[in-house]
């Protein structure tokens, strides 16, 4: 029951805790998911008017890297090894574009320099492992942004990368999907990183939409419990000092031995005995806010 819509030129964040669904959903949606033994059981993917999980592995394979494009955590297990940058990155213009290996690799260096990878043309002749960190990141960013893609998905794209190398990798992000018109899905559990990119934000637990708003209002009025945890967990600047943080207790649950009910319930002080029973289901509480719980009024006050 995962639902959620993209506007072009938007930056829509999915967040949660590890093992909440971000990752699988991201690729559920570029069917990318290993059959067996995942299985497309229900629903649809709709992309410019096209259910994507009715089209053939041909058609899919067209639109992948072409109009929808995905940015994968890891960029050293994303790369191939055996293959220089610049063949990766200019692949999917002599796959899609049709365009001569010549011409794509040219195109692949202004793509190199696009990203701020300095010396672009020598960096085109070497490999992966002669990347730092960062700049592996930044080329699997131009990969990306070879096809110029209507859907860019970014799977925790500042993973293991220090934090100015962050801000840098997020602000060019941001940059050239702005130039390029380029919808953004941005997956993180980082809540500053929400608070600074985002438009509007998905939170996720236990496979499922817990809370849907844009960005200002969810951290002016979150809804949902666990929203509220996440918040009340984050490190403020302002705070007093000695002041704690405020965990969740408790640890995500077994997705695949969910329980009967919401699946925070174990974990929230505010539950009753309905939510240990109940599948809580996403209902607007104000204009584009949607949640699901089950006690949302005595939650709120």
């Amino acid at each position: 029951d995962v639902s959620f819509d993209v506007a072009p030129g938007e930056t829509m964040a999915i967040v949660g805790e590890s093992g909440s669904g971000k990752s699988v959903t991201a690729l559920s949606v570029l069917r990318l998911i290993p059959s067996p033994p995942g299985q497309i059981a229900a629903g649809q993917v709709l992309f410019e008017g096209r259910d994507l999980l009715k089209l053939s592995d041909r058609e899919m394979r067209a639109i992948r890297g072409d109009r929808i494009a995905m940015i994968f955590q890891e960029p050293m297990n994303s790369l191939n090894p055996s293959l220089t940058v610049g063949l990766q990155v200019a692949e999917p213009i002599n796959q899609h574009r049709r365009e001569p290996w010549a011409k794509a690799l040219e195109l692949a260096k202004g793509l190199l320099q696009k990203v701020h990878i300095p010396d672009a043309a020598n960096r085109l002749q070497t490999y992966p492992h002669q990347y730092s960190g960062g700049m592996r990141q930044r080329a699997m960013i131009a990969m990306a942004l070879a096809c110029r893609p209507r859907l860019i998905i970014a799977d925790e794209p500042t993973t293991a990368l220090d934090v100015t190398v962050q801000a840098q990798i997020l602000d060019l992000l941001q940059d050239l999907t702005r130039e390029t018109g380029a919808s953004l899905v941005l997956i993180t559990h980082d809540l500053g990183v929400v608070a600074r990119y985002a438009q509007r934000v998905v939170v996720m637990y236990g496979g499922r939409v817990v809370e849907q708003a844009p960005a200002r209002e969810l951290y002016r009025a979150p809804r949902h419990p666990y929203t509220r945890g996440l918040l009340a967990s984050v490190p403020s600047l302002t705070g007093r000092a000695g002041q704690r943080l405020v965990p969740i207790d408790g640890s995500p649950p077994d997705l695949a031995a969910l329980p009967p009910g919401c699946a925070f319930a174990p974990r929230c002080s505010q539950a009753t005995a309905v939510c240990g029973s109940t599948i809580p289901r996403l209902r607007a509480v104000a204009a584009d806010h949607l949640h699901a719980c089950l006690r949302d009024e005595s939650v709120h006050a």
